[in-house]
């Protein structure tokens, strides 16, 4: 048979309505369906309620049977055993017999009395209550005046005993008669035998027609409702469920009918919720929130359908612009994070307003937008259309919040399919030349060259050599001694990272220069581990110099940046320093000074730290950075090193000389040592001497060098700076 669909729960009341009365006035559709006597018998509820009630009804009878009934019964059978031996009594009497003391009884009625009786023994008392004989079995009750009404039953019940006054047998005699009442506790057992099954009988009766009652106004209904719940949980979006046959007007029709409504109430909001959801998700999925501009993701898609042949064979040429706004990161740091998402919705809708419609504009990543133009024709190149959206950035500032602000933007540019097959390729382009364009000093153009890809293989190469080379302890460590200008004596020695590449050429190899090597590890992170593989490595040789051979002397250790913000640098210095044994104090960190300044609070934090523990710190470069100079004073600094761009031209440039003097005047003032690199000449040693430096370090004196050649050059010198002369 065809079951009826609900599943478009849209339809109108008057259809529901229609279907309802259908079903109400089809009884046989809902006994093929749940509401069937087979449905009802196994269902689980049904036994129980079946069980319950006849239980209960057995209950009942049960406790009115043992209340009365048994009792009762036993009674009835003893009145009749009573009556019957009266009867046999009074009807053998002589009752001529009165006022004697002789039994008014012949011995033959008394032998008939007791083979046609139950009676197995009585006695005679006169009507003075004297005894005057007895007959057959020995009696257990006595005649008494004050015990006329008493009776006596043996405790197995085959004996009963009774007194039978002169009226109940017409004489004036009293007769105590004894009569075999075994039969009555049988008769007792089988009326028992027979309540009960004329209970357990009645029980299913009456349980078999209140679960028929039941069945038809509770379980069937509660069957059909539970049958049409199972449905909608099995498709909770388009419910199958049948129309209920039962009237509304009843509770348990209402209470089916509410849950029929509910069922298709919450299909309409799941498909809802689910329309909304998938709305949002996609949403979420393909465009910023931010800005509601196409993401990363759907601009990526977009470019792979672009890029595909059309029909007769021709390919569609588009430029892409990869677009990050200069230093946004300073203007969340300083405007905060409101006034930075407001600038880059800004750009967004700068983009949208002057671009055309053709354009696909997204926003791929936290700073980036990213551009998809088609180029027809000749007269419009990527170039143009980078140099428009670089002019649509610089032709006004931003205004936010009441601030104005000029934003500055740099920009990669590439086209498809002139540089590279595939449009994912051709993206990757734009981020090379954008990563070229913040190299170079951003706020400008760059066009993807293929020498840019070059570079950026060679980039990733350098950093899987320099990863091997770490683990696999290829990395060497050099050491530049530092010397006093007042005594000539060696004071400290700067640890220098060294790369040696070995190849094929005659030399078996060459050095990299850290200037190559270094910033690379930093941009990757590497620098951490490699800061940590050489402040290990040089306290190691610091303790072999200072135990085995004597030295007094300082080890300079350079520290990143990345080690002051990513790494646990004073975790690294305890621990290391313990494994070693070396005293802090022969330890010196150099820190650039603008590292010093990107974060003040978290740079003083640490530097107290270690400064706490014992260690020098020693600020390198010092000249070059941008801090303000009111900072020196929180920082627990020991020695400024000038840097070397300033000794150099010292001699020839006098607002070089100027400088050097001005940071030795400096650190004097602030009673700190002050130590000069890249010495090469007399000369300079000799300005440096004039101007009250306290230390020098350059190849004047030597030049970086393996452990071994250091120690050999430590006892080899002399104390004299005089002697580097020759």
């Amino acid at each position: 048979m065809d079951i009826p669909s609900v599943s478009n729960f849209g339809r109108t009341k008057e259809n529901q309505a229609e279907s309802a009365a259908d079903g109400r006035s089809s009884f046989a559709f809902k006994s093929i369906f749940a509401s069937s006597p087979q449905q009802i018998w196994r269902s689980k509820i049904s036994w129980r309620i079946a069980l319950t009630v006849f239980m209960a009804i057995l209950l009942v009878q049960t406790l009115v049977l043992n209340i009365g009934g048994i009792e009762q019964h036993r009674r009835e059978k003893l009145d009749m055993l009573k009556d019957e031996a009266r009867v046999a009594i009074a009807s053998t009497i002589n009752t001529n017999k009165r006022g004697t003391n002789v039994s008014p009884y012949k011995d033959k009625q008394i032998d008939k009395i007791i083979d046609s009786t139950q009676i197995t023994g009585f006695a005679v008392y006169s009507y003075g209550l004297d005894y005057i004989k007895g007959y057959g079995q020995p009696l257990n009750l006595i005649a008494k005046h004050d015990e006329l009404g008493k009776t006596y039953r043996s405790a197995d019940g085959a004996i009963y005993e009774f007194i039978l006054r002169g009226k109940d047998v017409r004489s004036i005699f009293t007769v105590v008669v004894q009569t075999d009442s075994s039969f009555v506790e049988r008769s007792v057992y089988n009326y028992v035998v027979d309540y009960i099954k004329i209970m357990v009988i009645l029980s299913l009766l009456v349980t078999t027609v209140l679960m028929i009652a039941l069945g038809r106004w509770l379980l069937e209904p509660m069957l059909f409702m539970r049958s049409n719940l199972i449905t909608a949980f099995k498709n909770p979006e388009i419910p199958n469920i049948q129309p209920s046959p039962y009237d509304v007007s009843d509770e348990v029709g209402a209470a089916i009918d509410l849950a029929q409504k509910l069922i298709l109430q919450n299909a309409e909001n799941i498909l809802h919720i689910k329309s909304t959801a998938e709305d949002k998700i996609h949403k979420l999925a393909y465009y910023d929130t931010l800005t509601s501009l196409p993401n990363r993701a759907l601009f990526i898609q977009q470019l792979t359908e672009r890029g595909r042949v059309d029909e007769v064979g021709n390919v569609n040429r588009f430029a892409v612009i990869t677009l990050d706004l200069d230093h946004f990161k300073d203007i969340n740091d300083s405007m905060g994070h409101n006034v930075g998402d407001a600038i880059l919705r800004s750009v967004g809708r700068r983009l949208q307003v002057s671009l055309p419609d053709s354009a696909m504009i997204s926003r791929s990543g936290e700073d980036e937008f990213a551009v998809m133009m088609p180029l027809i024709g000749d007269s419009v190149t990527a170039s143009d259309v980078s140099e428009r959206i670089i002019g649509v950035i610089r032709a006004e500032p931003f205004r936010v919040f009441n601030e104005t602000l000029q934003v500055r933007a740099s920009i990669g540019v590439s086209t498809f399919p002139d540089d590279g097959s595939e449009p994912e390729q051709v993206l990757k382009n734009a981020d090379i030349a954008l990563n070229r364009a913040k190299e170079e000093g951003r706020d400008t153009i760059k066009e993807y060259s293929a020498d840019f890809d070059r570079a950026v293989q060679e980039r990733f190469q350098m950093l899987r050599d320099l990863r091997d080379a770490l683990e696999n302890d290829k990395l060497a460590i050099y050491y530049q001694p530092q010397l006093c200008l007042k005594t000539g004596r060696i004071i400290g020695v700067e640890a220098l990272l060294r790369w040696w590449c070995p190849d094929n050429s005659k030399e078996g190899g060459f050095f990299i220069s850290p200037a190559i090597f270094v910033p690379i590890a930093e941009q990757s992170g590497l620098i951490v581990p490699i800061g940590q593989w050489v402040l290990q490595k040089a306290c190691e040789f610091a303790h072999k110099c200072i135990n085995q051979h004597g030295m007094d002397i300082r080890f300079a250790v350079n520290v990143s940046g990345s080690q002051f913000v990513h790494g646990d640098l004073c975790g690294d210095v305890s621990r290391i320093l313990a494994e070693t044994g070396l005293d802090p104090s022969r330890i010196e960190l150099e820190v650039t000074e603008s590292v010093f300044m990107d974060n003040i609070e978290h740079t003083v934090g640490i530097l107290n730290t270690l400064h706490s523990q014992g260690v020098e710190l020693a600020i390198d470069d010092f000249g070059t950075g941008y801090s303000s100079l009111s900072y020196l004073s929180q920082f627990p600094i020991d020695r400024l090193k000038i840097d070397q761009s300033f000794i150099r031209n010292a001699l020839n440039d006098k607002g070089n000389a100027s400088i050097a003097r001005t940071i030795i005047n400096l650190g004097h003032s602030l009673n700190l040592k002050v130590i000069a690199e890249g010495v090469e000449t007399k000369a300079q040693e000799d300005f440096l001497v004039a101007q009250g430096c306290d230390e020098v370090q350059g190849f004047r004196y030597a030049r970086p060098v393996p452990p071994e050649e250091f120690i050999k050059f430590v006892k080899n010198y002399n104390g004299d700076l005089s002697s580097f002369e020759a």
